[in-house]
């Protein structure tokens, strides 16, 4: 996995690791599975998401709250089906 990653990408993968259970279990399996043979457009959408701070990620995964962005509520949907089926 690490020898092929583009600076970029390590970033975002380093960026992914929370330590918050609650978020991790969504970005770790995605992460693993699905970030480095995701287009373009769905990584760049990932590190955005990455960029968000804690407690809007943990209101936006709870369902506490949502996005702004309706790309990135979509998203989370989507990251949640790979977890929940």
């Amino acid at each position: 996995m690490s020898d092929e990653m583009t600076l970029e990408e390590r970033k975002v993968v380093y960026r992914a690791r929370r330590g918050l259970k609650e978020i991790d279990v969504y970005f770790d399996p995605y992460v693993k599975n699905y970030y480095l043979t995701a287009d373009p457009a769905e990584k760049a959408l990932f590190a955005e998401l990455v960029d968000q701070e804690d407690p809007d990620l943990l209101d936006w995964f709870m369902e506490v709250g949502e996005s702004p962005r309706t790309e990135l509520k979509e998203f989370i949907l989507k990251l949640k089906h790979y977890v929940h089926g």
